[in-house]
């Protein structure tokens, strides 16, 4: 009996050794970060820099070729119609100027002359193209002629009054130049009759002056820019976008403006997509295709003019309640999105399926309920049934 002791004591010290032998050479569980599925609102946006631009924004020009005088407003005054910015005293006539115009009349003149006497001939040959086409319906009628010479006489006739309807816009933009031509001379003489008077430029409605490009006296030329004005109470958002995110934009989103230098951030709309790209060089050299977004203020800005810098974040699609996980749970195998869940102690993974996306969150269709512990960032030697443990946070 001693001796079966001895011998049961012998093989449970034995087995003993081997459980205490094999949890010492088990793998360690591996530490992870983890976060829970859980119901809750969910954004996707599209996030770019923007800038501030003045709603009504008009330049003023020189009317009249003359010597400025100094501009004494600063930006920022504030103008009304009567107030007088800026005056130009028109230089003398020149005979050569003159002298130019009126041979620009002149030939002006000529190119109505022709294009008269082309919508003339036009519409002999349409007068006449109508007579043969009304006797080829009666030839035709009998079966005199062929069915294609009548179509022939068909075609004639429509060809020859589409050109006489070319005729007649040729010779009404002749004649349009000529009114135009003549009036540079009226302007002209009416200019050398004003010689010496200061022709005053003024404002055309209350606003504020934005920017004054020719500060100092100096001669300009006609259409030289003087004087930007806006508007300062309608400020709007310019935000430029990758073409391929601009198409995802709509009238009407909702726009969030944040880091523009206030205490919390601005509420926009935005009000149209310019149906128009442009080509713009990256700061890695790349040629980009993009588009404007215009988007308006619907809280008031406090502080900002023209021209300033904002963070625009486009909402493309929001929910209130969606089943959501952190995006850096997600990962992809072949074209099936995972992740990891912990049950247990170990990892299990498990196929899911995902609707909206940001960069921070994602929104779970399928392969979760709420409560499910996910593995954030998993690491490739995290495998299926691997033991783990989420690390303190």
């Amino acid at each position: 009996m001693t001796r079966v002791l001895k011998r049961i004591v012998m093989i449970l010290a034995a087995l003993a050794a081997a459980i205490l032998i094999a949890l010492a050479f088990r793998p360690k569980p591996i530490p992870v970060e983890t976060a829970r599925a859980v119901k809750g609102s969910l954004q996707v946006t599209v996030d770019e820099d923007g800038e501030t631009r003045a709603h009504d924004r008009f330049t003023l020009a020189a009317p009249v070729a003359g010597r400025l005088s100094r501009i004494e407003l600063h930006e920022g005054d504030e103008v009304t119609p009567r107030t007088v910015i800026a005056t130009i005293s028109p230089l003398p006539l020149d005979a050569r100027e003159a002298a130019e115009i009126r041979a620009r009349i002149e030939s002006a003149e000529a190119r109505r002359r022709e294009a008269a006497q082309q919508l003339a001939r036009w519409e002999n040959d349409h007068a006449q193209a109508q007579r043969d086409l009304d006797r080829a319906r009666l030839l035709a009628k009998d079966r005199i002629i062929a069915r294609q010479e009548l179509e022939q006489a068909e075609t004639k006739q429509v060809s020859t009054a589409r050109e006489v309807e070319a005729a007649r816009s040729r010779l009404e933009s002749a004649a349009s130049d000529v009114d135009r031509e003549k009036a540079g001379l009226i302007s002209l003489q009416a200019l050398q009759n004003q010689s010496g008077q200061l022709v005053p430029i003024r404002s055309t409605a209350r606003c504020r002056i934005l920017r004054i490009l020719e500060k100092s006296e100096r001669v300009v030329s006609y259409g030289t820019p003087l004087v930007v004005l806006s508007n300062p109470n309608k400020i709007e958002i310019v935000v430029d976008l990758l073409s391929t995110d601009a198409v995802k934009v709509k009238p009407g989103d909702p726009v969030i403006l944040e880091n523009w230098g206030g205490p919390k951030p601005l509420r926009a709309r935005v009000r149209t997509v310019e149906p128009y790209g442009f080509t713009k060089v990256s700061a890695l050299g790349i040629e980009e295709q993009r588009a404007n977004v215009i988007a308006d203020f619907l809280d008031p800005p406090d502080g900002l003019g023209d021209g300033y810098r904002v963070e625009a974040r486009i909402v493309t699609w929001e929910s209130p309640s969606v089943l959501k996980i952190p995006s850096s749970a997600l990962f992809r195998v072949g074209q099936q999105w995972n992740a990891f869940v912990v049950e247990n102690g170990r990892a299990r993974l498990l196929p899911v399926q995902i609707g909206h996306r940001n960069p921070f969150e994602a929104e779970i269709v399928n392969g979760l309920t709420e409560g499910a512990e996910v593995i954030l960032h998993p690491t490739n030697d995290l495998k299926a049934g691997a033991r783990v443990v989420a690390r303190a946070k």
